[in-house]
């Protein structure tokens, strides 16, 4: 992650009266506007302002879930074959969305919050069909798509996915919203110079970034994100604070490094060596 995402995170004073989302070192602090008793149902008057704080508060929970990594496992440097790791990855943590947050939008719906459907709805909509990009990235690689995803599961994504269901599968599933923030304002500091280094390590000719391209500051995601900001800037305090605890969970498991060791690229061509595609056999084979 670059170094730019720290910055504009860190001010703001803590003050009494503020409402803490409790981590296991540190509490993150939230100050409501002073609306009195019952706020949550009163309507809150928006502005630039207010959306800013929003953000900036959201995005202190993920900085704090950075800091608190006490790990200093890297990642291994990205190649051609670990690509085809990643984008397995992807899949897996595209396939289960447009599902999920359908069934977000009817629990937000039966609660009576409006907004939130609507939210879910378009994000729904928004998200179908990025998993069969991932499958046509793999494919353009010259692997056979469907055999590497079932051969490659992730354990940090799984991680992801595991969460991703309980925060819908709940009665209240607004820790979605902290889930799906905290991904695309990730992916806002991933831009064209990127996807650039990615394609350099890549056959020529080979279009493997379809879903990278969606999920980065040069796709959609700088848009989304400022849509979910003024969603959430509309919320009630304790609603806020939910969403903050949720980016702060969501990071924690983004910058985690698995449990075991990382795969490696030996063990990756191992098992995708036979996965792949008979037309690329056999042109290796004639080369």
């Amino acid at each position: 992650m670059r170094n730019e995402f720290f910055i504009d995170t860190e001010s703001g004073c803590i003050m009494p009266n503020e409402v803490a989302v409790e981590t296991a070192n540190r509490a993150l602090v939230h100050r409501p506007a002073s609306t009195g008793s019952g706020d949550s149902f009163i309507p809150k008057m928006i502005d630039a302002d207010s959306i800013a704080k929003t953000q900036k508060l959201l995005d202190r929970a993920i900085v704090l879930a950075w800091r608190n990594i006490k790990s200093s496992r890297r990642p291994p440097a990205l190649t051609r074959t670990r690509w085809v790791w990643r984008m397995a990855g992807a899949y897996h943590s595209s396939r289960h969305t447009t599902r999920l947050m359908e069934e977000a939008r009817d629990r937000f719906a039966a609660s009576g919050r409006e907004s939130l459907a609507q939210w879910a709805a378009q994000k729904a909509r928004e998200e179908a069909g990025h998993d069969r990009l991932a499958l046509l990235d793999i494919q353009s690689m010259g692997y056979d798509a469907e055999a590497v995803v079932q051969a490659l599961v992730p354990s940090p994504i799984q991680a992801l996915v595991d969460y991703f269901f309980q925060s819908v599968q709940t009665t209240d599933p607004i820790g979605c919203v902290g889930f799906f923030y905290t991904a695309e304002r990730l992916g806002t500091f991933q831009g064209e110079q990127y996807i650039q280094s990615v394609e350099a390590l890549l056959p020529s000719g080979t279009h493997a970034t379809r879903w990278l391209r969606i999920h980065t500051g040069v796709g959609a995601e700088v848009k989304h994100v400022e849509e979910t900001v003024e969603v959430v800037a509309h919320l009630s305090s304790e609603e806020l604070t939910r969403v903050a605890r949720a980016c702060y969970e969501t990071a924690l498991l983004r910058f985690s490094p698995p449990k075991e060791d990382y795969i490696s690229d030996e063990e990756l061509q191992h098992i995708l060596k036979p996965l792949e595609l008979r037309t690329l056999v056999q042109v290796k084979s004639a080369g």
